[in-house]
């Protein structure tokens, strides 16, 4: 909305309000001077909208004023001096614009000041030692800006009533006040990614401190000591989060870290100068979901009572000096996604217990000293998706057949043991691996001719072995960036083709029987019979292709037309829009026993969905029976029925048939009838739990790969919709529910109840006509435009696809309670991109194992595929707020988002 517009609102308003509320609209230009007119006005809220300029100095007169709201906007230029003559204010928030120079020294003048909210802003110079003065602050927060200076001695003492203090982020130096031992209200305390010095005072009185975050400084002095503060905050009962990582802390780990309190989630206290064992107890911390104590010195073993932590997600000893074998009681953590214990001493065999983490979706166990077999229960891990890295052990025995199971899995890397026996052929059924090393161990026989299979395979590594055979010709036809062969026992041919080109991208040395390839590998010649051998093989693959291909062709001739009669029964049988009953209330009664509870799957906002068996063929499918009571239901079946009549996509769920009748109580009875989705709803994997919100089994994994690979599905989906339809259809309410996955984890768009012909394209959302449907689409995924009756358009499918997206790959509903008028999901991951991609993507950088870049797998590879995860959670972050802004017409287009998410899983998979 344009300036004027707001003008003339304010002319009535300052007549007759004492309140203007004009947040989480779309208005744009500058903050009209005028509003200083408003003198009555107790509150003014302008935030989330797309206000440009400066702060208006004439506001200075609004002398009642005490809320002031100017948050998430674009705002520049300095903060008024004049401000300091609202002597009224008690709220001030200017969060997330492009505000510059300092904190003016006039806002000490502000007696009644009580929140104040800087943050995400370009603030530099020091914080005027004035504001220490006001005595009534509650809420401090001035984090991600470029402010510095140090913290003043006395800060609990200038503000006696402290409960958020948040300076993240900025470059703060000095020692961390002791006053702060005597701010009894601290609820929240951040002060991590500063360069602040010193110890850590005594925290002894602050028992109501729920989150402590001081990672990422210089803090310590590398001695014993350093964390007494721990012990004081046994008194802190609420506390949940405890991040003390990457600082200077050394000593050893106090053991009354196991009274501290049962809510704390998370533990964080990796790369710090600490030594000593990691004390018993820990398993009383019964909440704990994230326990991180890699990259110290710890030592001796790791306690059995860790496996009592059955809420834990995430643990990471690596990098320490521990020893003694791994507890089998961590077979007991059924909800652990990463198990990171590389680089430590450990010895013995893995626990077959392991085996029970059935959604472990990362294994590090390199660089120890364990032995024995590698258990079948453990390499079968079907949920192994990102990595399962076992390399530099001395694990004997041969490769279990169960490595077949691991059919998601991106890296495994078993090089350097004491492996034997031949390569197993279900090695070909892990075919989403990227990354295979298996160099080191003593494996015989010949490569398998099922590992042809590995479409996905970029880096294959088999040196240091005694294979033998010929090196097969559909190595090749892989796409290999990388193939190391050397030092086996092949013979025969080398081929020219494929990653052979590439002579600095193969390696074959140390097989004295091979010959030919390209010339800088300076093999000998092929013999002549073996040349004439090689040419009669290829006559001979020739001619049983061109059999093949002829039978193959008569075959297809054959199915052609019996599927094309089929089709056509099929599609007499089609109900799709208004014709008669072509599957009977009886049938589905029968196929969904009854409409069993048993057999509900899922219910909408006109129905429910239940799983059924057609008698006919044993067909399964998704039955969804409308609720003929809800209104608008029969217009939702017609709705759906229209929309999926001529469309097929492969993204898209397909409907079978339908059924249009009456039950056998005379009542109305409409359902279709689709394929069935193995694999359920994108809802179900990314938010697992019961009505209460408490999770009652581990969470369905989905690596990051996955995700995107979903997201992709569903652009896909929508660009068919709005661009290559004969007349575009837009879905209207597309979320995680309304997205279904089949065995194979690929996307299905379904539910187009609310769907709408756009006869012609609609280019203006902010026609004076309103829809006669009202708001289309559900709370928090719907556009902001329906809300205020604009038309339906394709922009209104990119805002929730936006929005979906960020959901994807932060785990946060935009329902969550987090989020506020003042706080959504889209401004939660704008304002943290992209310094903090890692934080917001918490669960899944977790799993991804990128939490910190140098924790990930040594081998150069796979690090250089950690820091490609993060750079492409940023871009694919960056879409979804692209995506989901205010202004439906500065939306990306969906055919464009399609590309840009592809050309970033061709990036993230090389």
């Amino acid at each position: 909305m344009e300036n004027s517009t707001v003008s003339r609102k304010l002319s009535w308003t300052m007549q007759v309000h004492r309140v203007l509320l004009l947040h989480n609209n779309s208005f744009t230009g500058t903050i009209p001077a005028n509003i200083s007119n408003c003198f009555k006005l107790i509150t003014l809220n302008l935030g989330r909208n797309n206000l440009v300029g400066q702060i208006p100095p004439e506001l200075s007169s609004l002398s009642k004023l005490q809320t002031f709201v100017l948050q998430f906007n674009n705002l520049t230029g300095e903060i008024p001096p004049s401000l300091g003559n609202l002597s009224s204010l008690e709220r001030f928030s200017v969060v997330e614009n492009n505000l510059e120079g300092s904190i003016p020294s006039y806002l000490c003048q502000l007696k009644r000041l009580t929140y104040i909210y800087f943050d995400f802003n370009r603030l530099s110079g020091i914080i005027p030692s004035c504001i220490y003065n006001l005595s009534g602050i509650v809420i401090f927060a001035v984090g991600v800006n470029q402010l510095q200076g140090s913290l003043p001695s006395n800060l609990s003492n200038a503000f006696p009533n402290l409960q958020i203090f948040s300076i993240a982020l900025n470059q703060f130096t000095g020692a961390i006040p002791s006053s702060i031992s005597n701010a009894t209200n601290l609820v929240v305390f951040q002060c991590n990614f500063n360069k602040l010095t010193g110890q850590v005072p005594n925290l002894r009185n602050l028992h109501n401190l729920r989150v402590f975050l001081v990672d990422n400084n210089n803090l310590g002095s590398s001695k014993d000591g350093d964390l007494s503060f721990v012990s004081e905050l046994i008194n802190a009962t609420q506390l949940t989060d405890l991040h003390i990582q990457n600082n200077n802390f050394g000593g050893t780990l106090p053991k009354s870290i196991s009274n501290l309190s049962t809510n704390l989630r998370k533990l964080i206290i990796g790369r710090n100068q600490l030594h000593g064992s990691i004390p018993t107890g820990l398993g009383n911390l019964v909440n704990l979901q994230h326990l991180r104590m890699s990259r110290n010195s710890f030592t001796g073993s790791i306690p059995t009572d860790i496996g009592q932590l059955s809420r834990l997600g995430g643990l990471l000893l690596n990098n320490n000096q521990l020893s003694g074998s791994i507890p089998s009681s961590l077979g007991n953590l059924t909800l652990l996604t990463v198990l990171y214990l590389q680089e430590n001493n450990l010895e013995g065999s893995i626990p077959f217990s392991l085996g029970k983490c059935h959604w472990l979706n990362q294994l590090a166990l390199f660089g120890n000293n364990l032995n024995g077999t590698i258990p079948p229960q453990v390499i079968g891990l079907s949920s192994l998706s990102t990595i399962l890295a076992l390399n530099r052990n001395q694990f004997t025995g041969s490769l279990p057949m169960e490595i077949g199971k691991l059919k998601n899995l991106g890296a495994l890397d078993i090089s350097d043991n004491l492996l034997a026996g031949e390569l197993p052929r279900s090695l070909g059924s892990c075919k989403s691996l990227e990354v295979l090393d298996l160099q080191g161990n003593f494996f015989l026989g010949p490569i398998p001719s099922s590992m042809k299979e590995l479409r996905g395979i970029r880096g294959l590594d088999l040196s240091r072995n005694n294979l033998s055979g010929d090196i097969p010709q559909f190595l090749e036809n892989l796409n290999l960036e990388y193939l190391n062969l050397s030092f086996n026992q092949f013979w025969g041919a080398v081929s020219t083709g494929g990653v052979f080109k590439n002579a600095s991208a193969t390696s074959v040395a140390g097989n004295a029987r091979l010959c030919g390839g390209m010339a800088i590998l300076r093999l000998p010649l092929c013999k002549l019979n073996e040349s004439k051998g090689e040419g009669l093989s290829r006559r001979m693959k020739l001619m049983i292709s061109l059999v093949s291909g002829f039978t193959l062709l008569g075959l297809v001739v054959v199915l052609s037309l019996f599927l094309l009669g089929k089709k056509r029964k099929e599609t007499n049988l089609s109900i799709l829009g208004n014709s008669v009953l072509q599957v009977s209330y009886a049938t589905l009664l029968r196929a969904t026993d009854g409409f069993s509870s048993a057999n509900l799957i899922g219910v909408g906002a006109f129905g429910s969905v239940y799983k059924g068996i057609l008698t006919d063929d044993r067909v399964v499918v998704a039955v969804k029976v409308l609720n003929m009571l809800h209104r608008g239901a029969a217009k939702s079946f017609m709705a759906e029925c229209e929309a999926l009549r001529n469309i097929r996509h492969r993204n898209l769920v397909k409907i079978l048939t339908a059924c249009s009748s009456i039950d056998f109580g005379g009542n109305d009875f409409k359902a279709l009838v689709y394929e069935f989705m193995d694999n359920g709803s994108l809802e179900e994997w990314l938010h697992p739990s019961t009505g209460t919100g408490e999770v009652t089994e581990a969470p369905k994994i989905l690596s990051l790969i996955q995700r995107l690979n979903i997201a992709i599905d569903v652009a896909s989906a929508l660009d068919y919709l709005h661009n290559h339809c004969e007349t575009p259809i837009v879905h209207c309410d597309l979320k995680p529910s309304n997205v279904l996955l089949d065995g194979d984890l690929t996307g299905h768009v379904s539910d187009f109840g609310l769907s709408r012909f756009l006869s012609e394209p609609t280019m203006s959302v902010f026609g004076n006509q309103s829809s006669s449907i009202g708001i289309r689409g559900s709370v928090g995924y719907a556009a902001p435009e329906y809300g205020m009756g604009s038309e339906v358009s394709t922009y209104g499918d990119v805002y929730s696809f936006g929005i979906l997206l960020l959901e994807m790959f932060t785990g946060k509903r935009p329902t969550d309670y987090m989020f506020s008028d003042s706080l959504n999901l889209h401004n939660y991951v704008k304002t943290a991109l992209p310094e903090l991609v890692l934080e917001i993507s918490e669960l899944l950088v977790l799993q991804e194992g990128t939490t910190n870049v140098a924790d990930a797998h040594r081998h150069s590879r796979l690090s250089v595929k950690a820091q490609k995860i993060e750079e492409c959670l940023t871009l694919i972050l960056g879409i979804g707020i692209a995506c989901s802004v205010e202004s439906p017409t500065n939306r990306k287009d969906i055919s464009d988002v399609a590309s840009e998410l592809q050309s970033i899983r061709r990036n993230l998979l090389n």
